[in-house]
């Protein structure tokens, strides 16, 4: 929870929705731009830095380490790299709130310093399983200790790293980072292999800072030894903050929504698909490139949504929309059933039995299994749920809200501001009607 302060929302049924949402930076790529630009050789300028509870932990984690960062208005900050061995040992613990994606990514870059750091997290965080990024971090020569596998994590500096050949034994975007993030350090060359692709912000953004990577779809290949040249990043805006605005303009009648420069990199834009597979209207406007990643406008109008059952393929490309995705499929005519989704177990919360016992308390018929769910579309009913200090649970029920019969009480919504600030303000200044509850 963000704060230590409770936060609980209401969310009530709305009319048409209309407007321009302008959602804020993505938070993957703001998360890697601070790092990038942090051990880059030179300045480095981010526009649309997502000022997010998660990537202002890690831009703080970085300025522990030495870094001098200057923020400026509308999402600009100005990072003066130190280069790849510049970084120094902070004087305590280096805080990575609730970011998951902030922690396991340090842990690969810190495994290539010499001297030692401890990651610390908020209470998910502590709760999240990090043996998939230190074990194969290890087999590269790190030490990491863990609480049996769990943060805290302490990394030993001064080791010598060597690159290695890794096949993933889940898809992970996280996972594959931090070793290729470790392979800058490491003598000789680091590949990872994927089961599935997953997304490509890591190597893109080494790309456009001037590491020599090769990669492609479930594939990444690097070696140590080079340099990042400082460059100026273009944040897009975040899918997976779109995605809620996405699934409301489609399920309210009359809506009609605009959504500018989102970004579109095709391992993050599964739900689109996914939605598109059930009949909703969403068509790509403006579309283009910024900083080697591909953006565009998204018009969404109401549609009838049906039940599919969804294509495994997509799954990996849409593992943050899931809590949405269900949303949209409990508003949905028919059965819509997800398999291959075993990861939304070891998220900010068991997503899956998250959004089971939610959708369950609005009288949604759901069955939950250890690896998805088949929801059954119906009248969605009015109800207390607890969010379980997800910021992605408590933004789907908001959107269950607007379709419900009547209010929609979320409990614990304070970690909202992780990945979406102003979330609020945003959505009832397109017809939402949400509040804080009294």
């Amino acid at each position: 929870m963000s704060g230590g302060q409770r936060v609980d929302w209401t969310s009530r049924p709305a009319g048409p929705l209309n407007g321009v949402v302008r959602v804020p930076g993505d938070k993957s790529v703001s998360h890697r731009a601070m790092m990038l630009g942090a051990i880059a050789e030179g300045v480095s300028r981010i526009h649309g830095f997502l000022e997010g509870e998660d990537t202002r932990a890690t831009a703080a984690v970085m300025q522990q380490l030495g870094v001098r960062i200057d923020a400026f208005a509308d999402g600009e900050r100005v990072v003066h790299g130190v280069g790849l061995h510049g970084l120094r040992a902070a004087t305590g613990a280096l805080d990575c709130g609730n970011a998951g994606t902030g922690m396991r990514l340090l842990t690969g870059l810190l495994a290539g310093q010499a001297f030692d750091s401890t990651l610390v997290g908020d209470e998910s965080l502590s709760r999240r399983p990090m043996r998939r990024v230190t074990d194969p971090l290890a087999a590269m020569g790190a030490r990491i200790d863990s609480q049996d596998g769990l943060p805290p994590l302490h990394v030993h500096g001064g080791q010598p790293l060597r690159g290695i050949h890794y096949t993933l034994p889940v898809a992970s975007a996280q996972v594959k980072s931090a070793l290729l993030l470790a392979g800058l350090y490491a003598e000789g060359e680091t590949e990872v292999i994927e089961p599935h692709p997953t997304r490509d912000y890591t190597e893109r953004m080494l790309a456009a800072f001037g590491w020599p990577i090769a990669f492609s779809p479930g594939r990444a290949k690097l070696t140590g030894g080079h340099a990042l040249r400082a460059t100026d990043v273009r944040v897009p805006a975040d899918f997976s903050s779109a995605a809620f605005f996405l699934v409301a303009g489609s399920i309210v009648p009359g809506a009609e929504l605009r959504l500018p420069a989102v970004g579109l990199n095709p391992r993050r834009t599964g739900l689109l698909q996914a939605l598109r597979l059930m009949g909703a209207d969403i068509r790509i406007e403006n579309a283009g490139e910024s900083g080697g990643e591909p953006v565009g406008d998204l018009v969404v109008r109401h549609a009838p949504l049906h039940g599919i059952e969804l294509p495994e393929a997509l799954v990996p490309d849409m593992i943050d929309e899931f809590p949405v995705l269900f949303v949209a499929a409990a508003a949905a005519e028919g059965a819509t059933v997800v398999s291959g989704a075993a990861e939304l177990r070891v998220k900010e919360s068991d997503r899956l039995a998250s959004m089971a016992a939610g959708l369950k308390a609005l009288g949604v018929r759901i069955e939950e299994r250890p690896d998805g769910a088949t929801i059954h579309g119906g009248p969605i009913g009015a109800g207390r749920i607890g969010s379980h200090g997800d910021h992605r649970i408590a933004m789907s029920f908001v959107v269950a809200g607007l379709v419900a019969a009547g209010p929609v009480s979320i409990g614990d919504c304070a970690n909202v501001a992780t990945s979406f600030p102003g979330f609020m303000e945003l959505a009832n200044g397109c017809g939402f009607a949400l509040d804080v509850a009294g």
